[in-house]
């Protein structure tokens, strides 16, 4: 649903709870200004649901600063990737056809966020749960990519929602985000090999 159309519905009196504001074919398409003005422009929460979430760092490298900065700001920041010594993040490797793969991108792209674990604010959790999206929350903006079996991420189609009142498609991906960070454990990178990243 776009906004011309929520328009005309609201002059019927039809009041949608949560607005689609764009559908992108694949992850992979939305253009990076649309990710970085997100982030700037979030006043509130980031929340950021996925597997390896390689993509969100390697397409910004200043990522961790940014979150940073957003989080002295008093936005609260919550990542949560999988993890990389559970069994849903092997079973997918192997669902995707890349095996141990996976688990190496998941451990290459925590490593850009290490800075984090020390901001106010900002928290990084391993899940090991089966994902059917990855979530990507800015306030009451919400990315939402579905995940097709047997495919990357980032091959998958995306859609962008805005949040109009507190229910509906908007909610229930935020309650099954919270339901997967209630459960996930804290990222303890000293436990677990992971020391910085290897960016020229």
């Amino acid at each position: 649903m776009n906004e011309r159309l929520h328009s005309v519905l609201a002059r019927r009196g039809i009041q949608p709870e949560t607005l689609l504001v764009g559908v992108h074919q694949n992850r992979a398409s939305v253009p990076r200004d649309t990710w970085l003005t997100l982030l700037r422009e979030a006043r509130q929460q980031i929340d950021v649901l996925v597997f390896s979430g390689t993509f969100f760092a390697q397409s910004n490298p200043h990522v961790a600063k940014m979150l940073a900065e957003r989080a002295s700001d008093g936005v609260r920041v919550r990542l949560c990737f999988g993890d990389p010594s559970g069994h849903t993040a092997a079973v997918r490797g192997r669902e995707e056809g890349i095996g141990d793969t996976l688990a190496a991108k998941i451990r290459a792209s925590l490593t850009y966020y290490r800075s984090l674990l020390t901001e106010e604010g900002c928290e990084v959790r391993l899940h090991d749960t089966t994902l059917y999206n990855s979530l990507f929350r800015y306030d009451d903006n919400l990315l939402v990519n579905p995940h097709i079996y047997g495919q990357p991420a980032s091959a998958n189609p995306l859609l962008r929602l805005k949040r109009m009142d507190a229910t509906g498609w908007f909610d229930n991906y935020v309650q099954s985000f919270e339901a997967v960070w209630a459960r996930a454990r804290p990222w303890m990178p000293d436990q677990e090999g992971i020391t910085t990243h290897g960016q020229d």
